[in-house]
């Protein structure tokens, strides 16, 4: 009878150190998160939407506890990055574990400005938002964080497109930057993009509906492995919040979310051609390429040639995760991306030279 009644206790105790233990992972926080919303001029007419969130009642961080996410190309920020699916989001757990972590969407995108061409039909102007307006934008925000809390340097986090920003910027201004994550790498191409324009002369913007996103986004996805790669919901959520940044868009029928096509002219004359802008070899700081193995926007070739060239890293990282896309932020393996990352940001490796 005691001995019954001892090994209950005993395996009561277990649940309870189980469960004090996992309140307490390393980096994890209990406190509460604040979030906060700014405009920062860009150029003159062009004003950056910029979301903050940190933990509650700190105002003082570090450079290295200080980040900056950009998106791709076709999507705003904040519809992925600070999604709330299973009541997380990606931002929530970087800010999480003490980090002042910021959002921004490049102009024609999300909450950011609207270039007057939006206001017109697509084929009546040429494409906007190129690469390096991304990068005139990117650099505004950081230095607006700078600024705010007296840091000498930024972590960057680009997904996509965002990648060629981030990586085009930070071989200009590695001085400016702590460490630099390229979420889905983007380099030379050797296959077709997923982001077409359609034939003729490029527009302004293209129009996308929610079903050319999820075909797009299931491209390359074993048939077997298609049904619970999305959780339930995660997708509606998604696509609801993302055509809802765009009202104009949202009143077509079908809804769509208009998107800049500056991308597009970019990688017509960039990547498609072998021809990248920038010299990875200038980027002088820790850099981390992460991926999935179904990703067909940015297929592994891309990570896989651009890895070596990047010779003036102090050190770098390359990380596959298994059974995702693209879009792996937003799917049921998305913690394994989050940890690949988050250990990224947090270590303090010093490679002897």
């Amino acid at each position: 009878m005691w001995k019954k009644v001892w090994n209950q206790w005993m395996a009561l105790l277990a649940v309870v150190v189980l469960f004090t233990g996992c309140a307490n992972l390393p980096g994890a926080s209990s406190s509460a998160i604040e979030m906060e919303e700014f405009r920062v001029t860009s150029e003159p007419g062009i004003e950056i939407y910029v979301r903050n969130k940190h933990p509650a009642g700190v105002s003082r961080f570090a450079s290295n506890k200080t980040l900056i996410y950009v998106h791709g190309a076709t999507y705003p920020a904040e519809t992925a990055f600070d999604l709330k699916l299973d009541g997380q989001s990606w931002m929530d757990f970087i800010a999480a574990r003490g980090y002042d972590v910021y959002l921004l969407d490049v102009r024609g995108y999300g909450q950011s400005t609207r270039p007057p061409q939006m206001q017109r039909p697509a084929t009546e102007n040429p494409p906007f938002a190129t690469t390096q307006d991304a990068m005139r934008d990117v650099d505004a925000v950081v230095e607006f964080v700078k600024k705010r809390r007296g840091v000498d340097k930024v972590n960057l986090l680009g997904w996509s497109w965002g990648t060629a920003t981030m990586q085009w910027y930070t071989s200009l201004n590695s001085h400016k930057v702590e460490k630099l994550v390229l979420f889905a790498p983007v380099w030379i191409r050797q296959t077709a993009s997923l982001v077409q324009a359609g034939p003729g002369p490029i527009p302004a913007y293209r129009s996308v509906n929610m079903a050319q996103a999820k075909a797009r986004w299931l491209t390359g996805v074993p048939e077997d492995k298609k049904a619970d790669l999305i959780p339930p919901g995660w997708f509606e959520a998604w696509a609801q919040a993302t055509i809802a940044t765009d009202p104009q868009g949202a009143a077509q029928n079908p809804p769509v979310l208009r998107a800049p096509n500056g991308v597009v002219a970019d990688g017509q004359k960039y990547w498609a051609n072998g021809v990248i802008p920038w010299k990875p070899e200038d980027i002088k700081v820790p850099v981390l390429l992460i991926k999935a193995e179904w990703d067909q926007d940015t297929p592994a070739y891309m990570a896989q040639n651009l890895f070596p060239k990047l010779t003036g890293a102090p050190y770098k990282r390359y990380v596959e995760l298994g059974e995702g896309t693209h879009t792996i932020i937003m799917e049921k393996n998305r913690l394994n991306l989050f940890r690949e990352v988050q250990l990224f940001l947090d270590e303090q490796h010093k490679p002897e030279r």
